[in-house]
């Protein structure tokens, strides 16, 4: 039997879907061209961003799902290819970006919704940006994922901004 949706989880919820509509709205009426431009002195772009956020939130949701086996850094990692993650890569579209970020959303809400416990924890992996022994809960990592939302989305309407003008935020 899935746990009713107390009205933490609608919190969570509404707030994950806040934060994913302003990234999701500094992408409106981009082109593919634009949304992978660098409008700023930054690597970033709009497209970039959605990308990035959506992979990110996607490996937090294996961590939950998976334990620290997720979040594990592979013998093959390379800046570069880290690096790609913030950038739309020939042949990627804005509208796969947003689809696939559309895919994620769901699954995590769906996570969000169905654990029997917000309480479920996994050990950290070691890792140079994670405190060691540190674990951390289903809440904990929900509420990591709408910070990293925000903070993208922040990003993400600065370069919309520079780009034509347009504001998402304000």
């Amino acid at each position: 039997m899935a746990p009713e949706t107390s009205s933490e989880r609608t919190d969570l919820i509404e707030a994950l879907g806040a934060h994913r509509g302003f990234l999701r709205r500094t992408a409106d009426g981009l082109t593919d061209q634009q949304a992978a431009e660098r409008s700023t002195v930054s690597e970033l772009c709009v497209g970039g961003l959605i990308k990035h956020v959506a992979d990110v939130e996607s490996r937090w949701t294996d961590f939950i799902e998976h334990g620290p086996a997720a979040m594990a850094i592979s013998e093959s990692f390379d800046m570069e290819s880290y690096a790609a993650g913030f950038r739309m890569l020939p042949g990627e579209t804005l509208a796969s970006l947003l689809a696939h970020y559309q895919d994620v959303a769901d699954r995590t809400d769906g996570l969000v919704r169905s654990l029997p416990s917000l309480d479920v924890s996994h050990p950290l992996p070691e890792a140079p940006w994670f405190e060691p022994g540190a674990h951390r809960s289903a809440r904990r990592v929900f509420v990591h994922i709408i910070a990293e939302t925000a903070q993208h989305a922040g990003h993400a309407d600065i370069i919309r901004e520079a780009l034509d003008g347009a504001k998402t935020m304000g």
